[in-house]
């Protein structure tokens, strides 16, 4: 239940001053619909309004002026009211649009002194300033602040009255009580949580809008603690569940001596920790994080073994068929050797096919299902559904996790996931899981031989391209993000496609996001069994799609796309025994920051490193495409200008809930309230894993 002393911040913004039925709707799609979302409005930058004559005038600057009304000029048809002031150095045109402008006259009469702020202009009118943000009698003056914080605006919610909405929603901000440990408060210099709040609102410089100002810092380490809290409750929740103790079996190793290839440390290590949590009689709930091609799946595959040989089944769900019928492929065959019954289960099965297959599960004749969204639906049973393996598990909702699970009791979750992730940013993706990371190539990956080619030689790739595919080789080319329509980024990948064609023949296959899945599995099918040479694609080529003879990946306008999702897409090549090469088209010049993502993509192939790089030369937001990957909504919190409180705060959370696990001294009935003050509970960016 929510503490009492929160309810000022949790009542609706309708209970704002002005804020009625016409502003409502613009408030909460600016901010939320709670007096607290108001609260968190940041102002983004600082106006001085500094007193200045006329003859001082810049173009582009906000400046405040001290004149005299000598002529109303008014409307004629659409043009604008205009108003001719002037002072002893000069003189300005005041403009004003829409129906109100004729009462200028009436308030503004000609003589009078008035104080005019607001954004400078020069145009073929001359001296400019369009709707003053501020025009009034002299003896009004400290109307017009000095200093004033902007805030985010919306189309009929300008920036100043946003600014008194947040305000208001400050001063119902009650002092609450002190979550943070005194020592660190001390060491770190922060604020208290209220004071750090009157900050935010009341800048007094540049420096305070910086997300390194220490009442900045304090907030997001609120926000970071809040998260972190919450994750660890929940892996303590599952630590406390009892779960089916599965031992290392005979049958895991005969399928790791039977492999063509001998492990890597990485795999090997990984293979222990998933061992360990099998063993331990408590839920696991791992994460499995591995470059593209790093051996993830033939270590779920040794311990989808050792559940089989402790009577139990296993499930493992891909988001897409084709990478279902990937890793059903890959497993299949040394389990069925061990005796372990594996089936495929995808929407495309019907019929007598569908029946044999659920009965075989449903009886526990199959021990390992591997498949689609298919395995949670409601006819799907498993006599003994142990441990369930999700690839890519960020594609798949919390509930569709979820109902899987549901189909056993205590279900070991084991994730996989492809996408690297900075260790600076684990905790905030996957705080809630253990992770075991495979950073290690299988021996006999060829290196991808990386270059960046100037878009005026394109013809010159294209020919190359010509000689490669008539000699059998494939390849991907990707096109660019033309703009944030999709539209638009079809018609590039369509036109492409047809100029290729023209040169290479029909051997061009064209794949896109508005593709319906069974057409876009079809195209990626036939790319797979060699019947088509290049793919073209926009940048849904899929994660983990294994096609070994493609050797060449062509990315079309690479500098706009970022370091670690270049990575993602050099990772479809490679990953066969012939070499290799990933070509960077690019629009010269290259910026310094585009310039050295390039390079640091031609020097290493380390996913890990590169995501690290990546963080570094692209800073906080959403700089990895973070967003689709679970990364929460945060509000204070940035991922690049706080990296040294994530650790800290998770650390924090560990040794909160190891010592008072029920949040009952007197530090932990306050952190109940930061919990409740950040809504963690709803679901508020927060990803569970299961």
């Amino acid at each position: 239940m929510r503490p009492e002393i929160l309810f000022p911040l949790f009542a609706p913004v309708t209970s704002l001053k002005g804020v009625g039925p016409r502003v409502a709707p613009l408030l909460h799609k600016l901010a939320g619909e709670k007096v607290r979302d108001v609260l968190w409005l940041k102002p983004h930058s600082l106006v001085r309004r500094t007193p200045a004559l006329l003859s001082a005038a810049r173009d582009g600057e906000v400046m405040t002026f001290e004149v005299v009304v000598e002529e109303h000029q008014p409307s004629r048809g659409p043009q604008p009211w205009r108003i001719r002031v002037a002072d002893p150095t000069g003189w300005m045109t005041l403009v004003f649009f829409g129906r109100f402008a004729d009462q200028l006259e009436s308030r503004h009469p000609v003589g009078a002194h008035r104080i005019v702020s607001g954004k400078v202009g020069d145009d073929r009118y001359g001296r400019q300033m369009v709707h003053p943000d501020y025009m009034v009698s002299p003896e009004k003056r400290e109307e017009i602040p000095e200093l004033e914080a902007i805030y985010p605006a919306t189309e009929g919610l300008p920036p100043r009255r946003v600014r008194a909405f947040a305000m208001e929603a400050l001063e119902r901000a009650p002092a609450l009580p002190e979550w943070q440990d005194p020592a660190f408060l001390a060491r770190e210099r922060f604020p208290t949580w209220r004071e750090a709040m009157a900050r935010l609102h009341a800048p007094e410089s540049e420096a305070d809008l910086s997300p390194l100002s220490p009442h900045n810092r304090r907030l997001a380490y609120d926000e970071l603690l809040a998260h972190q809290l919450a994750m660890a409750q929940r892996k303590a929740a599952r630590r406390r569940e009892p779960a089916a103790r599965i031992p290392a079996s005979p049958l895991s190793d005969q399928v790791r001596t039977a492999l063509p290839f001998a492990f890597t440390g990485a795999q090997t290590r990984a293979l222990a920790e998933i061992g360990g949590d099998l063993g331990s009689g408590e839920r696991m709930s791992r994460l499995i994080q591995g470059d593209v091609g790093s051996g993830k799946t033939v270590v779920a595959m040794c311990a989808m073994a050792d559940v089989a040989a402790a009577g139990g089944q296993s499930a493992l769900m891909a988001p897409t068929e084709i990478l279902a019928r990937q890793h059903y492929e890959t497993i299949s065959g040394p389990l069925e050797a061990i005796g372990v019954g594996t089936v495929l289960l995808t929407g495309r099965d019907k019929g007598a096919v569908r029946a044999r297959k659920l009965a075989a599960l449903a009886a526990g004749g199959a021990k390992v299902a591997v498949g689609t969204h298919a395995l949670f639906q409601d006819d799907v049973a498993f006599e003994r559904l142990q441990m369930v393996v999700i690839d890519e598990q960020h594609r798949f909702g919390v509930a569709e996790r979820q109902r899987l699970q549901a189909k056993g009791q205590a279900v070991h979750l084991m994730a996989m996931s492809a996408t690297p992730i900075p260790r600076t940013l684990e905790l905030t993706v996957y705080g809630d899981l253990d992770v075991s990371r495979i950073d290690e190539k299988p021996p006999g990956r060829t290196p991808v031989a990386t270059r960046a080619v100037p878009m005026n030689r394109m013809a010159e790739v294209v020919g190359r391209l010509r000689e490669a595919a008539a000699s059998g080789a494939q390849a991907f080319w990707i096109c660019p993000l033309v703009s944030e329509s999709e539209t638009s980024d079809l018609a590039a990948a369509e036109s492409r496609a047809a100029v290729l064609r023209e040169t290479l023949g029909p051997s061009v296959g064209l794949i896109h996001g508005k593709l319906p899945p069974a057409e876009k599995d079809a195209v990626m099918a036939d790319f797979a069994d060699g019947k088509l040479s290049v793919l073209v694609a926009t940048t849904v080529v899929e994660v983990g799609v294994n096609v070994p003879n493609a050797t060449i990946m062509v990315i079309e306008q690479a500098e706009r796309f970022g370091l670690a999702q270049l990575h993602q897409l050099r990772g479809r090549v490679g990953r066969g025994a012939r070499e290799s090469a990933c070509v960077l088209l690019y629009d010269p010049p290259l910026s310094e920051v585009a310039q050295r993502r390039l390079d640091i993509l031609r020097r290493t192939d380390d996913g890990f490193l590169i995501a690290e790089k990546d963080l570094e030369l692209r800073g906080g937001g959403d700089a990895l495409g973070l967003r689709q990957s679970g990364f929460p909504d945060y509000v204070f919190a940035d991922p690049f200008a706080h990296r040294d409180l994530i650790a800290t705060a998770g650390d924090d959370a560990r040794l909160i809930i190891a010592r008072d696990p029920e949040l009952n001294d007197q530090r932990g009935k306050a952190l109940r309230v930061l919990e409740e003050l950040f809504d963690w509970k709803a679901g508020m960016g927060l990803k569970d894993a299961g």
